[in-house]
């Protein structure tokens, strides 16, 4: 009988058929149990019918399940793939639009500040809820987190369950990662590279293209108005620190106090960014609401075409599933994992995103270097203020909430200690019956 994968959240129809299609590039996963769950029936429906679809044009002999059961569909697991998102578009959308009305403006709203951590006090409870399945019906499984915000969920899972394999993925590392490459005009097969901080806020502070520093090259590149201004902030941050980050500039400009809190610098990023001119107030919830009306048509002429397999994509669980329990073949890639001597200038006990590798034994952090002290300088706060967040989402702690979010640089930036109370108290009540913790 072969393994069992479980997609928690499988009705986030493009990650679950993303991830489906790099399992079955695995010889390893010929003959696996796909068994997906989510809590949206219409949706279950839906990617039930598209892996079907997947694992039929793929000929092997590959058993789909799909369940609303999440006990049942983790029991005897080997690998747990998450990408849940808890919550309805409109608390979605409250927590962009209450902070815009104070001022503070997010564009995505899913990593820190108020958006990320209201966020994060919804899904935690959560979070703890399904590992406590894990540790209970598959102990040993190897669990990958896909949603967000990433360390701050991350970090609350890891600590209430250090003896569960844990880690969070995302695909900002080895995606930004290509697009230097590109910009540089190198090939990724020559390309090396050294990545850690925080999740959506990491820097390669190695970069090399035949063993040699590509830099250089990158600061020559950055010389030329189509490769700069595809990535303002981006670029902007790399000429003050002198390290290039993992995130796209529109998640980037919630992160820091120069960019969304000053209206001048705005108008010229979203005016200028050739790819990021869209990354206006909520641009995530239009695209959300936009799709409300259209993801059944479109899956749906997907399944009538068929769908094919494609070469292995940039994620990572597949091959993390692989190493592990597959062939063994290890496997090199950058995950979400607590701060035990893995950094050593970024807070103890934090989640941090650092170099790690997965293998029969499962996932385990590589230590880099200590972060150049202008990177830790802007990790330090950001990593606290995630301490403090998640100890509010797992205790109802409310003067740990109003500090996490009045040190955030995006929050402080624009608001004095006043209205930010104010702001994060109208959000708690709006947020009422889904905090029991509070």
């Amino acid at each position: 009988m072969g393994h069992k994968i479980t997609f928690i959240g499988a009705g986030s129809l493009g990650f679950t058929r993303g991830l489906v299609n790099d399992i079955l590039t695995f010889p390893a996963f010929a003959d696996a149990t796909l068994c997906l769950m989510d809590i949206d029936a219409a949706r279950l429906d839906m990617i039930r019918r598209t892996v079907q679809s997947q694992v039929d044009r793929s000929g092997l002999p590959i058993k789909v399940e799909a369940t609303m059961d999440r006990r049942a569909a983790l029991a005897g697991a080997k690998g747990v793939l998450c990408t849940i998102l808890h919550g309805t578009i409109e608390q979605l959308r409250r927590d962009i639009d209450i902070p815009k009305k104070y001022g503070v403006d997010f564009c995505v709203g899913d990593t820190r500040g108020a958006a990320g951590i209201f966020r994060a006090l919804r899904t935690v409870p959560v979070m703890i809820d399904i590992l406590r399945d894990v540790a209970e019906l598959c102990p040993e499984a190897i669990f990958l987190n896909y949603t967000n915000p990433m360390a701050m969920l991350c970090r609350a899972a890891q600590g209430a369950f250090p003896g569960l394999q844990v880690t969070g993925l995302c695909h900002s590392v080895q995606g930004t990662a290509a697009e230097i490459a590109g910009w540089i005009g190198a090939d990724m097969a020559d390309v090396q590279y050294t990545c850690a901080g925080l999740n959506h806020m990491a820097f390669y502070t190695k970069y090399t293209v035949k063993g040699q520093d590509a830099y250089p090259l990158l600061r020559q590149a950055a010389q030329k108005p189509e490769v700069r201004e595809q990535d303002l902030v981006r670029f902007a941050l790399f000429d003050l620190l002198g390290y290039f980050p993992t995130e796209s500039s529109a998640h980037s400009s919630e992160y820091y106090p120069w960019f969304r809190p000053k209206p001048a610098v705005l108008a010229d990023f979203l005016a200028r960014d050739r790819r990021e001119r869209k990354a206006t107030t909520g641009r995530n919830i239009v695209k959300y609401l936009a799709r409300e009306t259209t993801w059944q048509a479109e899956e749906e002429q997907r399944i009538a075409k068929g769908i094919d397999l494609h070469p292995r994509g940039q994620e990572y669980a597949a091959n993390i599933l692989n190493a592990c329990f597959g062939d063994h073949t290890p496997f090199a890639f950058n995950g979400n994992l607590r701060n035990h001597s893995l950094i050593s200038n970024l807070p103890a006990g934090a989640c941090v995103e650092v170099p790690a590798l997965a293998d029969r034994s499962g996932v385990r952090g590589i230590p880099v270097p200590p972060l150049p002290a202008q990177l830790a300088a802007l990790c330090t706060p950001a990593a606290l203020c995630e301490e403090l967040a998640v100890h509010a989402a797992l205790t109802g702690d409310r003067e740990a909430l109003h500090q996490a979010i009045a040190l955030d640089p995006n929050t402080n930036a624009v608001l004095g200690l006043d209205d930010t109370r104010r702001m994060v108290e109208e959000m708690l009540a709006v947020n009422v019956d889904l905090l029991p913790q509070f």
